[in-house]
């Protein structure tokens, strides 16, 4: 992945880690950390099949889902909502930075980012 995307996504991560200390709820920063890998549960759909898995992990993964949830936090006034969007919106990015996108169905390591683990390969240049 190109570094200017993953300097977008880790910029994104840190503007929504800096919102959610303002919407943490009173709880410690060893809870946040653990909520925070929290989405990855979603990967247990694997143990079914690649579907299954794909359509699990895009669930907990998708920023509309995040957006969704912080809008109904803003509208409603309720923080927790709000907290639950930006974890999800901070997790996603930072899986992003990572390299991990959201899955396609036929294999967990074919994302909408690419293939993950396979660096593209250059042709060989003919020598004068």
């Amino acid at each position: 992945m190109k570094t200017i995307v993953k300097i977008e996504e880790a910029a994104i991560t840190a503007a929504s880690i800096y919102f959610l200390s303002k919407y943490n709820l009173g709880l410690p920063i060893w809870a946040w950390v653990l909520l925070f890998f929290s989405p990855d549960i979603s990967m247990l759909g694997y143990l079914f099949n690649t579907r299954v898995g794909a359509y699990t992990y895009n669930l907990f993964h998708h920023r509309a889902l995040a957006l969704a949830l912080m809008a109904i936090g803003m509208v409603t006034a309720g923080n927790v909502f709000m907290a639950i969007g930006l974890l999800l919106f901070a997790h996603s990015s930072f899986d992003r930075m990572m390299g991990y996108g959201l899955k396609y169905t036929d294999n967990f390591k074919h994302t909408n980012l690419g293939w993950m683990g396979q660096e593209k390969i250059q042709p060989a240049r003919a020598s004068l």
